[in-house]
């Protein structure tokens, strides 16, 4: 009887699992692929990033023209001036996709080169070997790509169910979905969305499985995040690449924090991570400089671009760069914080009516600095009630603020390290956000709600008594 029971009870929470990654999959799916739950406004999810998105088709044209690794396999468009001081115009972006569904050919190729390209060089041989029109293979790689930023997150939702239980799962789901942000990267040829992700899965499982890991696992664990890395820095380049590597080690102070890890288990794991990571960039680095060697003339070519290209998007020399870099480089960093606190998480316009300007503007827009604020406030009625009442999760909530708090620093490693870039693609950055920070922000909002009424019952039930 007993062992039936456990058989029950197994088939129960695999059949829970299994609706729970079908409904993950399915809203995010959806919403990446085709904006279906209406997150983002229909014309911006059409034409966001489209430009960055035609240097990939620009990708497959020239490797459908002179092979895959020709101007050394980067990714480029088919103009004859230079992407890296004049960025390609509308009609430019439309020559690209013109010129791939039609079968044509370039003649000329502006590479771009601060990025090494490896997801032009995967589609390019994905268009290669598929059999069919240039119009279904496109649709396919939107759904290749969708599908695959739908299941990272899942696995991230999934770490939240095992965690702490269905409803934070739930929630954090939601989050997901309603992000206008992730909705509308989520299908984008050169984002690549679910690359970023890529890291902190690989340490949420391994974490997950040894919490307290042996010497042999510190060396698993490094090998794990050089190919975690490694095949970030090859997919979609050194985009956000700060904060990749601190939402990468967020699991880590979870764990931390729960299993009270001494500090020896610190430097241990702080030394495999640097070292897989470190070797990772440093390789990818290397490769981005012999292809762009393959396109000027030689290696030290690539290197000069490489920190040229550093010094632009960070806090370079005015002087030393076209005019149109000044206002970034010369930005406050303060002023360029603030404006992503302020930028919108969801609007709600997009679903109701409102001639009130200070409402539709204030309220209906659920600003990233209104979930701060929310998510310092469940964060310390979390800790107080977590506090009060007997419980065997107080250690796994107290460990899931301080991971929390943690995360932020994720995205505004990026805001501040990378000052000039986040100055000038507002259009953009706000994704950051959601690496990983909003996910476990919303977590914390669960467990504080689950916990405040599991507290109430156990006051009822003692009053009652």
């Amino acid at each position: 009887m007993f062992t039936m029971q456990l058989k029950h009870l197994s088939q129960s929470a695999l059949a829970r699992k299994i609706a729970l990654w079908a409904l993950s999959i399915g809203l995010l799916f959806f919403g990446f692929l085709s904006n279906l739950w209406h997150v983002a406004e229909q014309e911006w999810f059409d034409t966001h990033q489209r430009d960055t998105e035609s240097l990939i088709i620009g990708r497959m044209v020239k490797s459908r023209q002179d092979g895959i690794f020709s101007v050394g396999g980067l990714t480029g468009a088919g103009i004859t001036t230079s992407i890296q001081q004049d960025w390609i115009s509308e009609n430019q972006i439309d020559n690209q996709y013109a010129a791939y569904l039609n079968r044509g050919s370039f003649d000329k190729f502006s590479p771009y080169m601060s990025q090494t390209g490896g997801q032009g060089m995967v589609f390019s041989l994905l268009d290669r070997c598929i059999p069919v029109s240039p119009e279904i293979k496109l649709w396919a790689f939107y759904v290749l790509t969708a599908l695959l930023s739908a299941i990272a997150l899942t696995f991230i939702v999934n770490w939240f169910y095992e965690e702490f239980g269905g409803w934070v799962a739930i929630l954090v789901v939601g989050s997901g979905v309603l992000s206008q942000w992730l909705t509308v990267f989520g299908k984008n040829l050169w984002w690549s969305l679910w690359a970023f992700y890529l890291p902190m899965l690989v340490v949420m499982w391994l974490l997950k499985r040894h919490s307290v890991p042996t010497n042999r696992q510190f060396i698993r664990f490094g090998i794990l995040i050089f190919t975690a890395v490694l095949i970030k820095c090859f997919i979609n380049g050194f985009e956000y690449i700060t904060t990749t590597l601190l939402m990468m080690v967020t699991p880590c102070i979870y764990y931390a924090v729960l299993d009270r890890w001494r500090g020896h288990q610190y430097l241990k794991w702080a030394l495999a991570a640097g070292l897989g990571s470190g070797v990772a960039i440093f390789l990818s680095l290397i490769l981005l400089c012999f292809q762009i060697g393959a396109v000027k003339g030689g290696f030290m070519d690539g290197v000069a671009h490489v920190i040229w290209s550093f010094g632009k998007r960070t806090y370079g020399e005015v002087q030393d760069y076209p005019a149109v870099y000044a206002a970034s480089l010369e930005a406050g960093t303060v002023g360029v914080v603030v404006t992503y606190v302020n930028g919108i998480f969801f609007d709600l316009n997009t679903y109701l009516s409102n001639t009130n300007t200070f409402v539709s503007d204030f309220l209906l827009k659920v600003r990233y600095g209104y979930l701060i604020v929310l998510f310092m406030v469940m964060s310390v009625v979390l800790f107080l009630r977590s506090t009060k009442i007997l419980s065997e999760r107080r250690r796994h909530s107290i460990a899931l603020i301080w991971t929390t708090w943690f995360s932020m620093l994720a995205p505004l490693s990026w805001y501040v390290l990378f000052k000039a870039h986040s100055y000038i693609h507002i259009h953009m950055s706000f994704l950051l956000w959601q690496m990983p920070f909003t996910f476990f922000g919303f977590a914390v909002v669960g467990c504080a709600v689950i916990t405040w009424r599991q507290g109430s019952i156990e006051k009822s039930n003692m009053e009652g008594v």
